[in-house]
């Protein structure tokens, strides 16, 4: 995709979605990175119902080091991968305070050296709380909104930041991630993507594929059509009002020359 199509997508979407912004509930830097850990592999929506509990018995960086795992555990089971996240999330309180004088670095190396902190959520972090975008975070919508449209051909979530990070313009950088999220929940929708109703699938790879795909699917049915049966123009564009009159006249044109 072309630069300047890049940044006709982004405004688009932000027509469509103009309140995209992230969706997690935190009032402090800590409870973010306590949230976007509890993110993986779960919906946003599990999360915010898991945290509010979770943030009323932890209310320092200090509780979150000093809770016991078990009970811990136990308040984010819902969020699944448990036991990880919760050892994560000890082990993340703990070196803030260690290493970080209680406060949560704001620099993507420092983050990213943070227990079950990698470079999405780090992202999301140095956005949300410092109001830093460095880059892109790179989830499953965004992965997969990338490789439809055409952003990017790559499958590791770094390598398709790199990809997203020299075609969108830096002033765009904070919107993207919020945008393709709101956008893969509510139209390129994973299992049934609503490519007809899409303000982008004029730009979309994928749409312009499919499209095509059932574009010959029609021609490869109305050359059937002609075959079983003889010949004749007017018959054959009323018995397949389906097919489209430009298909039509190019098949007669093969047939006939």
């Amino acid at each position: 995709m072309k630069k300047s199509d890049a940044v006709i997508l982004v405004d688009r979407l932000k027509k469509v979605y103009p309140d995209a912004t992230c969706s997690l509930d935190f009032t402090t830097p800590f409870q973010l990175v306590v949230a976007v850990m509890l993110s993986a592999q779960c919906t946003d929506e599990r999360v915010n119902k898991t945290t509010p509990y979770l943030f009323a018995h932890c209310k320092t960086i200090k509780d979150f080091a000093d809770i016991d795992i078990k009970e811990l555990e136990e308040i984010i089971h819902p969020c699944g991968f448990y036991k990880n996240k919760a050892k994560n999330i000890k082990l993340c309180a703990k070196q803030v305070l260690e290493n970080f004088n209680g406060e949560v670095p704001h620099t993507m190396k420092e983050l990213t050296s943070l227990a079950g902190v990698g470079r999405k959520s780090a992202n999301v972090i140095l956005l949300e709380v410092f109001g830093i975008a460095e880059g892109i975070a790179v989830d499953t919508h965004a992965k997969r909104i990338s490789n439809l449209v055409g952003l990017s051909n790559k499958k590791e979530p770094e390598k398709i930041e790199q990809d997203l990070v020299k075609l969108f313009p830096k002033d765009t950088l904070k919107d993207i991630n919020h945008l393709f999220v709101w956008h893969g929940r509510n139209t390129c929708v994973a299992r049934n993507p609503k490519c007809e109703n899409c303000p982008i699938n004029d730009l979309c790879k994928y749409y312009k594929s499919r499209k095509k795909w059932e574009k010959w699917e029609q021609f490869s049915i109305f050359s059937k059509y002609i075959k079983m049966s003889k010949f004749d123009k007017n018959e054959k564009i009323e018995n397949c009002p389906h097919i489209d009159k430009f298909s039509i006249k190019i098949y007669i044109f093969f047939i006939i020359n």
